[in-house]
């Protein structure tokens, strides 16, 4: 008992400090408003001053006698409160196109001014300035300027935060609140990633029966954290928990904690969960969270950001999770959060949403493709086959640039060669119909991708091939062939890798094979090929000399993938050799093969340069059919004997 009268006043507490928090915010924006209102009033009053003196002349009480005697004076005005008297010179006071008042001291003893005033037809005017000070000279002089001043800053704060008032509303939170109908999305229409639905659908289950749980002495989760790759449909996923739960879905990204402001990060997580617990049963879902929830270093600290997640962390343990407060979170680095965030009572469960396997791509596939017309003869599995590694957001590409295409071309269905070409779209780019290439550049695009090809349907580890183009793309590729695996595989073998280290060097093999030169079409294949048996080295333990030493690690698994390497430099030396020493096997087997093959090579490649694109089918007929020529030449009996009779020469 003791502890649950702790755990309610939690949130009564931290709502206090909230309060506490927005009245010191609330003193330090009026003391903010004083200073910059006292400041201001100086700057003015300073302005004003050195304005009047840059107005005012000074002359010396000989030079007025003489302008007097002289006649060059309109008139004069004696202030005996301010000691002086002010000139009007015949001329009218101005000099460089700027008025011009004169003065001089004034004399009480020179009895005799007026009258020589009057003697030389000089207008004399004495003025006395009245001293008493009444409440609208105040309120002009000194209330209005501030009040004015006050005025001035509210509007500009107003316009910097974009939430009204002062500081203390800068930190209120930019959530957005989506009930079901709002959303339209459930768990239908999120495919392909069974197991991540399967975490959630708990967290659902929870919110509308808690008793079933807490009954057992179960207890709701905090918060999930989904982390995957971009695409993968994590967004997507939230907004189906949120559609299911049928409870207020509060949705911020990370970058909305992060104002110029020191301080304000916090007061919007503050703020957030004030708000979120006023509408409990929610969920709070914060996209891309690394932003804030970054591990806090001393070394390279942003006081900022760590004031945002410390807050954050506090609040996360401060609600009551029996209220029905589930938070997720979505991020694609992972490696990079603060491990106090991701410890049990915060955090709870980390699900995976990682790129589709061919189940999964099969689903999605059908998800997006139930609005659209397809045609009887379209095969979705054949799509998901030739997809492998493709997120939820590209196979929903593919399926619109198929309508697109559909529509372009003038059907009113989608076709299987529809689906196809925008597989090609989405991979390589749309054809370049205005880049013709020339007869010579044409021919060795040609050999070059044959040579891919040739050297796929003779390795038996290789993949089959599905297409090849001698078409350029607006992806920078003048030719490409596509390969499609009979099946979804999760393990590759030595000699796997072997044959698609010699698939992606044959076309470079082909071109030094066919015209004895070569060419900068292959730098796509030599980078992707010594990628491959860099990690061969480094990380699957394939090579001899190092064995199963790791000597690299990846970073940012789930974005680029970048490996770092972590050995010695004399060790980096070596690997460098090794990975020269792999590829020159593969480089010497696509020669060889190609060799063994010529005329195949030969046959292909002046079919592929007529035709420009041939399909799979189409290149294994006539491969076959020159291996049979072949095959029967080589049987021959008049080519054996004259064989022969060559060989006794």
């Amino acid at each position: 008992m003791e502890n649950q009268n702790n755990n309610q006043n939690n949130p009564n507490q931290n709502g206090g400090g909230s309060d506490n928090n927005h009245r010191r915010n609330n003193r330090f924006s009026w003391i903010i408003c004083l200073v910059a209102a006292l400041f201001v009033l100086f700057s003015f009053t300073y302005m004003s001053k050195q304005m009047e003196a840059g107005t005012l002349k000074e002359i010396s009480y000989s030079e007025f006698i003489d302008l007097l005697e002289q006649g060059k004076l309109s008139a004069i005005e004696v202030q005996p409160d301010k000691e002086r008297i002010v000139l009007t010179p015949v001329s009218g006071g101005v000099e460089y196109g700027v008025g011009i008042t004169y003065y001089t001291g004034y004399f009480p003893y020179d009895t005799g001014l007026q009258q020589r005033c009057e003697e030389a037809g000089i207008k004399y005017a004495a003025t006395y300035t009245d001293k008493t000070v009444t409440i609208l000279d105040i309120i002009l002089s000194y209330v209005l300027p501030f009040v004015l001043i006050y005025v001035v800053m509210i509007l500009l704060f107003r316009m910097l935060t974009k939430n009204g008032g002062m500081m203390g509303s800068v930190g209120k939170s930019n959530a957005k609140v989506y009930v079901e109908k709002e959303t339209g999305v459930t768990f239908k229409d999120v495919a392909g990633q069974d197991e991540a639905k399967e975490s959630v659908t708990e967290l659902v289950d929870f919110l509308h029966n808690p008793g079933k749980y807490t009954r057992i002495g179960a207890k709701l989760p905090k918060g999930a954290l989904l982390v995957g790759p971009p695409g993968t449909g994590k967004t997507l996923l939230a907004k189906a928990v949120a559609g299911e739960a049928k409870v207020p879905f509060f949705s911020l990204s990370g970058s909305d904690f992060v104002e110029m402001f020191v301080g304000v990060g916090s007061s919007r997580v503050r703020d957030l969960f004030k708000q979120a617990q006023s509408q409990a049963p929610c969920i709070v879902f914060i996209d891309e969270i690394d932003a804030i929830g970054k591990s806090r270093d001393s070394h390279y600290g942003n006081d900022e950001r760590e004031q945002t997640l410390n807050q954050l962390l506090s609040e996360m343990d401060g609600f009551d999770t029996s209220k029905g407060i589930v938070i997720l979170a979505a991020t694609n680095r992972p490696e990079v959060l603060d491990k106090a965030l991701l410890r049990p009572g915060r955090f709870d469960r980390r699900i995976i949403v990682d790129k589709p396997d061919l189940k999964g791509r099969l689903e999605i596939l059908k998800v997006h493709a139930k609005n659209v017309l397809m045609h009887d003869s379209v095969d979705l599995e054949a799509i998901a086959l030739a997809t492998s590694g493709v997120v939820g957001s590209d196979l929903a590409n593919m399926i619109n640039e198929a309508a697109i295409l559909a529509v372009k071309e003038g059907r009113t269905v989608v076709t299987q060669e529809d689906l196809f070409e925008s597989v090609e779209v989405v991979v390589a780019g749309k054809e370049k119909k205005d880049r013709i290439l020339g007869a010579e550049e044409k021919k060795i695009v040609a050999y070059h991708e044959i040579g891919h090809a040739l050297v796929t349907a003779v390795e038996k580890k290789a993949e089959p091939v599905q297409k090849i183009t001698i078409v350029p793309r607006t992806m920078g590729t003048l030719g490409y062939v596509m390969q499609v695996p009979e099946e979804e595989k999760y393990l590759m073998s030595k000699e796997e890798l072997m044959a698609r280290l010699t698939m992606l060097l044959a076309g470079r093999a082909a071109e030094e094979l066919v015209f004895g030169s070569v060419t900068t079409g292959a730098a796509n294949d030599i980078e992707r090929a010594t990628s491959i048996a860099r990690a061969m080295v480094t990380q699957y333990g394939m090579s001899k000399k190092f064995g199963m030493m790791g000597l690299e690690s990846v970073e940012n698994r789930y974005l680029d993938g970048r490996p770092v390497l972590n050995c010695a430099d004399e060790t980096a030396a070596e690997i460098d050799h090794e990975v020269m020493e792999i590829l020159d096997r593969a480089y010497e087997r696509a020669f060889s093969l190609l060799g063994e093959n010529r005329d195949p090579l030969d046959r292909l490649a002046a079919h592929l340069i007529e035709k420009e694109t041939i399909s799979g089918k189409e290149f294994m007929e006539i491969f076959r059919e020159a291996k049979r020529k072949d095959t029967e030449e080589e049987n021959d009996p008049e080519i054996i004997s004259d064989v022969a009779a060559e060989e006794k020469l």
